[in-house]
């Protein structure tokens, strides 16, 4: 099946999970940029070392090196039939910025689906995570910092969307099997 999604919500809403279930479903590969980062970091690459500084402070990589990573992505042959794009865009500038890329390509977005979660869920969520994966950058001011940051550049892409009759909103709350049936049943107009 070719689809083209982008999938949006603050950290910890379960985007990476329900990404990778979602993908083998729909037989399309997930991109998500917090795994190239992260990939980049461990292997301690020029990207890694300079993605390294905005992740550890909560804030978001520059544009510049997120936009050139994902279009080098994107034009990857397991790609060319779909993808689901998770931590990307993530401001208006990057979603011009792919509209660009797509465009390029002669191709378009099906859906933008939102997972949405409240706040407290979402701290709880990641401190949980930090605990049991040793990851340093989820402590719970990073988190909060890194939320700030969602709601400041992120959270307005959904009304973006939402005018261009993309966006799908899913409530990330419940069990990986229920959100990922809401997600399946949200893309079925999208996808026909």
């Amino acid at each position: 099946m070719s689809a083209r999604l982008v999938l949006l919500g603050p950290p910890g809403a379960g985007k990476g999970t329900q990404a990778a279930r979602i993908c083998e479903r729909l037989g399309v590969p997930a991109i998500s940029t917090g795994d190239i980062f992260r990939a980049n970091v461990a292997e301690q690459t020029e990207l890694g070392r300079r993605a390294q500084r905005y992740m550890d402070a909560g804030e978001y990589v520059p544009d510049e090196v997120t936009n050139a990573m994902v279009r080098d992505r994107l034009a990857q042959a397991d790609a060319v039939d779909g993808f689901l794009l998770d931590g990307y865009p993530r401001t208006a500038d990057q979603v011009a910025e792919l509209d660009g890329m797509l465009a390029h390509s002669g191709t378009r977005l099906d859906a933008v689906v939102e997972l949405t979660a409240d706040t407290d869920e979402v701290v709880t969520r990641l401190l949980k995570r930090a605990a049991e994966q040793g990851r340093a950058d989820d402590t719970e001011s990073v988190i909060r910092r890194r939320l700030e940051v969602y709601a400041e550049q992120t959270a307005p892409l959904a009304d973006l969307y939402a005018e261009r009759g993309l966006l799908v909103q899913v409530d990330g709350i419940g069990s990986l099997d229920e959100v990922t049936e809401r997600i399946l049943t949200a893309l079925e107009p999208k996808l026909g």
